[in-house]
């Protein structure tokens, strides 16, 4: 796979250097410089089969010239290796679950395969003097469940470090509980700030060619195209679980866009997907420019679905990228949505009196835009007991809590603090 930035003005690379790299140098978002487009017969031959084929045959599709096949098909399974349940709320309406990863949210399908793919192409790098540097620094920022799936996707790697950037009082404690208390390569950083202030952090630090010769990075945000490229694998395995010619709108509740973006690159590979949904909580940024044709970025606001409450979407250049700039074919395939706090808790409350089904607040959002635009499938991004003090009192009774996120609550917090500034975060660095 060549891939070419969405600015135009850095060279092409292979895939594996674009994983190393992160963000290209001319502070674009790596993209395929094209997308193989698979017949109808290669999809149908792949209807109804398990996500782990799925899987392996889109990589091999997609990677086939750049890995080994059984190198690549074994790195697939071993990173996917927990289910993707696809449940029926009614005729109409499904649910696909993408929690059942070791952090119960869907940041694992892409972290974990990330995490594989820089180990195989990773293979150090000369400094600017020619002396060589050694190890990695994963810079990530989270709004929530990102910085728990990189975190423990690296976590004891060799040679690795990850510095997980969030914004201070403004994630759920369960998650914070999930990246603060693993210690060892892992260090987190809470952000007097907000996750807009953590992006940009993480974005001026790539920008800065004297640090970057101090400190080699790369990114494990959605602004790194290794962790969309496994985020198509699951769009594709749901539409194909679906009855031939099924007319398949997924739902998905977006924040900075990546994962819609590998929904588009997997619908332009082919997969049979007739749309597209961006629910969103009030930080609409995206909603307005499809309405308006305007980008106004704002500064994000605190809700209850925290881990989309992002004012400056990066993957917003993707997806322009994707629809060659043209807004009216974006609207074509993506329709969008926006729901207040209010409005989610309400939606949570109805998810179980309606069909027992217990939803955290990012699904929840996923189900107020699949009813108001009618979607075929919604996706549940994490699991409720990361939102407990949220999804409890909307259905009035108590969220089991799986055993790790117990565990994690129980453990002490290991946590560095800075500053929203380029210097306090480079020193950290």
């Amino acid at each position: 796979m060549i891939c070419v930035s969405t600015r135009g003005q850095a060279p092409a690379v292979p895939f594996r250097q674009a994983v190393v790299s992160g963000m290209a140098p001319d502070g674009g978002l790596y993209v395929p410089a094209a997308l193989e487009r698979q017949s109808a017969a290669w999809w149908e031959g792949l209807r109804h089969a398990p996500f782990q084929d799925v899987a392996v045959a889109m990589a091999r599709a997609l990677l086939g010239d750049e890995f080994d096949e059984g190198e690549l098909s074994a790195l697939i399974r071993e990173a996917l290796n927990f289910p993707i349940p696809i449940v029926r709320l009614d005729d109409s309406l499904q649910v696909v679950e993408l929690f059942h990863g070791p952090t119960f949210a869907f940041k694992d399908v892409g972290a974990r395969t990330l995490a594989r793919f820089l180990a195989l192409s990773e293979r150090g790098v000369a400094a600017s003097d020619g002396t060589r540097v050694e190890g990695l620094t994963v810079l990530v920022a989270t709004s929530g469940d990102t910085g728990s799936a990189v975190a423990q996707a690296f976590w004891g790697v060799p040679r690795t470090r990850v510095v997980v950037l969030y914004p201070e009082g403004q994630v759920s404690q369960v998650q914070e509980a999930q990246f603060t208390t693993l210690g060892g390569n892992v260090s987190a950083v809470a952000v007097h700030g907000s996750f807009d202030d953590c992006q940009r952090l993480a974005k001026e630090a790539f920008a800065d060619a004297a640090l970057r010769q101090r400190v080699r990075l790369t990114s494990a945000n959605s602004i790194s195209l290794g962790r969309l490229v496994p985020q198509m694998f699951y769009y594709a395995y749901a539409a194909l679980q679906a009855a031939p010619g099924s007319r398949v709108v997924f739902s998905v509740p977006s924040g900075n866009f990546g994962n819609l973006a590998a929904g588009v690159m997997a619908w332009r590979m082919g997969a049979p997907i007739a749309g597209f949904i961006a629910a969103t909580n009030v930080n609409d940024t995206v909603p307005r420019y499809l309405e308006t044709g305007h980008y106004e970025p704002r500064p994000s606001v605190a809700t209850v679905a925290n881990a989309m409450d992002v004012g400056a979407p990066s993957n917003l250049e993707r997806l322009q990228w994707l629809f060659s700039g043209d807004r009216a074919a974006m609207r074509e395939m993506i329709s969008a949505n926006v729901h207040t706090d209010d409005e989610v808790k309400r939606a949570i409350a109805e998810l179980h009196r309606r069909y027992g089904y217990v939803a955290d607040p990012h699904t929840a959002i996923a189900y107020l835009g699949a009813v108001e635009d009618g979607a075929s499938h919604l996706f549940a991004t994490a699991h409720p007991a990361k939102f407990a003090e949220v999804v409890e009192p909307a259905i009035g009774e108590a969220v089991a809590m799986p055993g790790p996120l117990a565990e994690a609550l129980a453990r002490p917090r290991l946590i560095e603090r800075i500053g929203p500034t380029p210097r306090e975060l480079a020193n950290l660095l």
